[in-house]
């Protein structure tokens, strides 16, 4: 069974703990479990409970409203909702809600769908990118399984792929990009996005995938010799030593400009080697890109 706190549903909804709580003593569709030690959690049917609730109440309706609302009928009003916004937050807790249930084949579909309306740039800045960022507050919570977590990515991950094999091949590439992953980092996602983005824009990509050795890349790019390489640090293994991998793109990359995006990126606060540059959000990403 999933067990989620008071605060997983704050960070998955945007309800303050404080809002929940006052909801909870005065309606009715929340009623949190105790632990033997007397603290409140929540299940996976109160999880989607309060997304769904969640969602109407920030498009306007009020909470005794849908306090009164049967289960289709909330379905029905979330339906409605006509704002952009409001239907990619629906479809993100849709998503959340499919990777609770384990079920996958729903889960496709909602994905499949909208990239088929939208288009996968679209899906990933609207759909995967809100979703990954809000299953990750679980995951550091240690709240979502792991299999939960490598089921919905590799279904993300097989719809990256395609969406890469699709764009045709430009002619007279004059730009070249090494797209890689340290030793102990294996989430691809991010990476996988940033090989789309290169290779819309024209871009060669030389792909090496996740836990490369830094003399491997060492040996490509002598041969190669990219324009940059690019790296997307999500979660490593817990002895990667983040100051000792920058010392060493220093040693044997040292004339080669390098590109770091992701969670350390945006943490680290120290100096940075001369050849190393941090991307600290897509936006960044995409300008510099842009001045390709």
């Amino acid at each position: 069974m999933n067990a989620f706190t008071i605060r997983d549903l704050e960070n998955l909804s945007g309800i303050k703990a404080h809002t929940i709580r006052i909801w909870e003593q005065r309606y009715d569709f929340l009623k949190p479990q105790r632990t033997t030690t007397n603290i409140r959690y929540y299940t996976g049917d109160e999880l989607k409970k309060i997304l769904n609730i969640s969602l109407l109440s920030k498009y306007g309706f009020k909470i005794s409203h849908i306090n009164k609302m049967h289960e289709l009928e909330i379905k029905e009003k979330i339906l409605s909702l006509s704002h952009a916004q409001a239907q990619q937050e629906r479809i993100v807790n849709e998503m959340i809600q499919s990777m609770v249930d384990l079920d996958m084949e729903h889960f496709e579909v909602v994905l499949t769908d909208y990239i088929n309306e939208k288009g996968i740039d679209k899906t990933i800045h609207y759909i995967i990118f809100p979703f990954l960022e809000r299953i990750g507050i679980l995951w550091q919570t240690y709240h979502i399984n792991p299999a939960q977590e490598h089921l919905v990515i590799n279904v993300i991950r097989q719809k990256l792929i395609v969406a890469i094999e699709g764009v045709g091949l430009h002619e007279n590439r004059t730009t070249s990009a090494l797209l890689f992953l340290p030793e102990g980092e294996f989430h691809e996602i991010g990476l996988l996005y940033i090989f789309y983005l290169l290779k819309v824009r024209g871009i060669k990509v030389y792909y090496l995938g996740a836990n490369v050795p830094i003399k491997d890349m060492e040996y490509i790019v002598k041969i190669k010799k990219p324009n940059f390489l690019f790296t997307h640090l999500t979660s490593v293994a817990n002895n990667f030593n983040f100051e000792r991998f920058l010392s060493n793109l220093n040693i044997y990359l040292p004339d080669d400009t390098v590109l770091i995006s992701g969670v350390l990126a945006q943490q680290y606060k120290k100096k940075v080697p001369q050849n190393v540059q941090f991307k600290k959000s897509l936006e960044e990403v995409m300008e510099y890109f842009g001045s390709l």
